[in-house]
């Protein structure tokens, strides 16, 4: 599995995790750290474009 593979893994895991509880700060938290696997998927493939 390479990198590009396992951060979406990590952030697919955390989303399906997310909607299976009901505790509102863990799922933010969850969805937070998706959001920061995504972000790491987009630099890795050289999508970031900077503002």
């Amino acid at each position: 599995m390479n990198t590009i593979q396992y951060l979406e893994d990590q952030a697919a895991r955390a989303e399906r995790l997310a909607k299976r509880i009901t505790d509102t700060l863990t799922i933010e938290k969850l969805l937070a750290f998706a959001d920061e696997r995504r972000r790491e998927i987009e630099v890795i493939a050289g999508k970031y474009r900077r503002a």
